[in-house]
């Protein structure tokens, strides 16, 4: 536990560094944020705070920056307390009258969301659908090839066709995969990949199909699911971000926009840092690969039933209370636009 000094000389350092992304020296911290206190104090305090690994000195002479600990350490502290400096109430009302004024379209209210978003924190926004809204199975077509060879064609609500060449798990004549074809539209016709996942059992009881043969292809219904939902990811704001210092370096941006590009890969790592409750941030090594060098401010909001995501993806020298106060806005907004 940290002394409320420490917290105070903490959360004054983690400030400084956000706003100005130099080494901050103890006397400017004295200076700048009233500490009341001697910059020899202050000294002290940051040398106990680096021996903790709260903080460090990137060069002997220089100031200190904080590290992801640090940053825990602050966030964790403004959660508990919920702190100020995120936006203010004008800004928090005018996200609101935003929502108020959409039509209540999935699509448009993502793109708008990922706008706003990235535009008050000039960080990545990421809005991905509702679990229920995202791709629905509208028609499943398959194509003989050969005795242990097809084609899936999987087509959504959404109009996109996603298709591939499927080894079979035994022989099957033309006539046979027509009916496995008959099959798997009654059955998963309207459904979405939790649904799919748990097809199978109803395919059993059909015993004139190739069992071994509808599993498979249902696997491969899946994944072609899968890589449709990750149109149902939204994402803006990149060159913003790449605005900011730490984003000159290319292992960091790098991953990023390889992340960014695959949708699918988005909603796969973004989902593993869902947390139910409010607001989810993640710092650093907290995150999944890809993301360890990042922080990531999440949360849920509600469309009739259904649960979605919305957040953003900075440096970890970000601008906590600001990030999760336009999170929390956003997740309320859509939630009042589409619940």
């Amino acid at each position: 536990m940290l002394s409320d000094r420490r917290r105070t000389v903490l959360a004054a350092l983690v400030q400084e560094y956000v706003r100005s992304a130099q080494p901050v020296a103890s006397k400017h911290l004295v200076d700048r944020y009233d500490l009341r206190v001697s910059p020899a104090t202050v000294r002290n305090e940051l040398s106990v705070l680096e021996e903790r690994g709260y903080v460090y000195q990137p060069h002997v002479s220089a100031g200190r920056v904080p590290t992801d600990s640090g940053y825990r350490a602050f966030v964790d502290t403004m959660l508990e307390t919920d702190g100020t400096g995120g936006l203010g109430s004008d800004e928090v009302e005018a996200v609101h009258g935003q929502f108020v004024a959409l039509e209540h379209e999935l699509a448009e209210a993502m793109k708008e969301t990922s706008t706003l978003l990235s535009q008050l924190t000039s960080y990545v926004a990421v809005v991905i659908a509702p679990a229920l809204r995202r791709a629905r199975i509208r028609r499943v077509n398959l194509v003989w090839i050969a005795e242990a060879r097809a084609v899936v064609v999987v087509v959504t609500d959404s109009g996109r066709v996603a298709d591939r060449n499927v080894e079979l798990a035994e022989p099957v004549t033309s006539e046979q995969l027509h009916g496995v074809e008959r099959l798997l539209n009654a059955v998963l016709e309207g459904k979405v990949g939790d649904d799919v996942r748990g097809a199978r059992a109803a395919v059993e009881v059909e015993s004139a199909m190739p069992l071994r043969v509808v599993a498979r292809l249902i696997d491969e219904i899946l994944d072609c699911l899968l890589e449709a939902d990750g149109d149902l990811v939204v994402t803006g704001g990149m060159p913003a971000l790449l605005a900011q210092p730490e984003f000159a370096d290319p292992r960091l941006v790098g991953p990023l926009l390889q992340l960014l590009e695959d949708g699918l890969a988005t909603l796969q790592i973004l989902t593993q840092v869902m947390a139910p409750g409010d607001v989810a941030v993640r710092i650093g090594a907290e995150n999944p690969a890809g993301l360890d060098r990042l922080s990531v401010v999440t949360a849920h909001y509600d469309a009739g039933g259904a649960g979605g995501l919305v957040g953003v993806i900075g440096p970890t020298r970000m601008d906590y209370p600001r990030a999760v106060s336009a999170v929390r806005a956003a997740a309320d907004g859509l939630t009042e636009a589409l619940g």
